[in-house]
């Protein structure tokens, strides 16, 4: 993941979270964005800095490092990044779900 999408995360959810965006953001360089977003939500939820709250996660890539290295090995050539740009013409927009928000329907 590439730092301007982890700063716009981490922009979201603060924002989301109310959370002060000036305040000091912990070392995120092996977070994935799901972390970030648990951050941010622990941090709303018990009112610590998001340093203080960053303390209470051990990022994915550390706890499933093999893990992430086979499938890496295995995408390698297989699969195109997300990142890059493809090389035909951008894909049409996926139809989005209709979602009932009616109680009766659930």
């Amino acid at each position: 993941m590439v730092r301007e999408q982890k700063d716009a995360i981490w922009r979201m959810t603060m924002a989301a979270h109310s959370l002060d965006p000036a305040q000091r953001r912990p070392d995120d360089a092996a977070w994935t964005g799901a972390e970030i977003q648990a951050c941010c939500r622990l941090a709303a939820l018990l009112d610590p800095p998001l340093m203080h709250a960053a303390q209470n996660f051990v990022p994915i890539a550390a706890t499933a490092a093999e893990s992430i290295e086979r499938l890496r090995a295995w995408a390698s050539g297989r699969c195109q990044c997300r990142n890059a740009r493809a090389l035909s013409a951008e894909p049409a927009t996926p139809a989005r779900r209709s979602v009932s928000r009616k109680p009766s329907n659930n």
